[in-house]
């Protein structure tokens, strides 16, 4: 019988400035630990929810944020992100999806696609209104629920 080895648990946080190229930098850094770790298949869903919640904190924060990657199970991860403003964007803390944006918006749509794309997924704010809050969501590593496309 083959030795058994056991994957210790293991997390990461990559510390982001407010500049426009720090979402690019996470993504990169997310696509290297999942690939490390043997988890390249989740690289595509899990990165396309880190870009939601990465341009959440971007767009709507004036500073640092960060992104956390921790393992949750042999083929599970948790992917989240930490900002500044203790605010949980509407619908992302409740169960619900929030009404589509019209055809034409040009935003609106992150929510949905979390929701479409994770196992689970939710937010919380931080112990004192100064910390901020953190938005998660969470891959089994199932197969996925949403087929999406590879980001660059």
């Amino acid at each position: 019988m083959p030795p058994t080895t056991v994957s210790p648990p293991w997390s990461y946080t990559l510390q982001l400035p407010h500049d426009p190229r720090a979402p690019g930098i996470a993504r990169v850094t997310l696509r290297a630990v999942l690939a490390t770790y043997g988890l390249a298949e989740l690289v595509p869903t899990a990165e396309l929810l880190a870009a939601e919640m990465l341009n959440n904190a971007h767009c709507h924060t004036d500073g640092p944020y960060a992104l956390r990657l921790r393992h949750t199970s042999p083929k599970g991860i948790r992917v989240a992100v930490w900002d500044s403003d203790p605010q949980i964007p509407p619908g992302f803390g409740r169960p619900g999806i929030p009404p589509a944006p019209p055809a034409d918006a040009e935003s609106g749509r992150g929510l949905h696609l979390v929701q479409a794309c994770a196992d689970s997924w939710g937010a919380y704010p931080l112990r004192a209104a100064r910390d901020g809050k953190l938005l998660w969501a969470e891959l089994g590593g199932g197969p996925p629920k949403v087929r999406v496309p590879h980001l660059d």
